[in-house]
């Protein structure tokens, strides 16, 4: 009969293999995409910040610019 730790032993199965990440994986999006997405955070935030000061027609305009442009073409871009 097999003692308690040879038990253990018998029933561990062998690490797994790493994932290693395949080379030439590319990114899906580019400079230009990043770049589009941080003028809509941007233009977003600025956006809330006017319209907690008050502003009914400058917060819109820019919420709607960051909302239905920016991202959307940050998102479309290549």
């Amino acid at each position: 009969m097999a003692t308690a730790s040879e038990a253990r032993k018998k029933g561990r199965r062998a690490p797994a293999a790493k994932a290693t990440e395949p080379t030439g994986v590319n990114l899906p999006f580019g400079r230009k995409n990043y770049i589009l997405f941080g003028l809509a955070a941007l233009c977003i935030l600025l956006g809330y910040f006017t319209l907690s000061r008050g502003s009914i027609t400058m917060a819109p305009i820019l919420l709607l610019l960051g909302y239905l442009v920016l991202i959307p073409m940050g998102i479309l871009a290549k």
